[in-house]
């Protein structure tokens, strides 16, 4: 069954929304430590990645996918710049440093991951027993 125009078209508006809330919510959580562990740099890899990949589990869609991708990568970049006050909320620490590249790794791993073979074009199985 296809989908059609319009409904794919607001899938993506919501997906990029979403992905910029996730996006904003990592930016300013991760550089939270427990003792010395990074829990905030840690929940944000975690939350983003479940996030695209439940997109695309359920949409089936890359461009869904992306576009969450791009609200992610949209958030951390407007977050990470130096704000009118000269506050800066991703300061060149190395919890910083890895959030700002892990983040299009993510989305490109998780876009560019293949398509899960519908049962049609799996192999059939012999059921003959030896």
């Amino acid at each position: 069954m296809r989908t059609s125009t319009l409904a794919r078209i607001l899938t993506w508006i919501v997906a990029v929304v979403i992905g910029g809330a996730y996006g904003l919510a990592g930016t300013i959580a991760h550089p939270f430590m427990l003792w010395v562990l990074p829990v905030g740099l840690t929940l944000a890899i975690i939350g983003s990645t479940a996030l695209l990949i439940a997109i695309r589990l359920l949409t089936g869609d890359r461009w869904a996918t992306l576009a969450a991708g791009l609200g992610m990568l949209a958030a951390t970049l407007v977050f990470s710049g130096e704000g009118p006050g000269g506050s800066v909320i991703v300061p060149q620490t190395s919890l910083g440093v890895i959030w700002t590249f892990s983040v299009p790794l993510i989305v490109a791993v998780v876009v560019a991951w293949p398509e899960r073979m519908s049962a049609a074009a799996r192999p059939a199985r012999s059921e003959t027993i030896d």
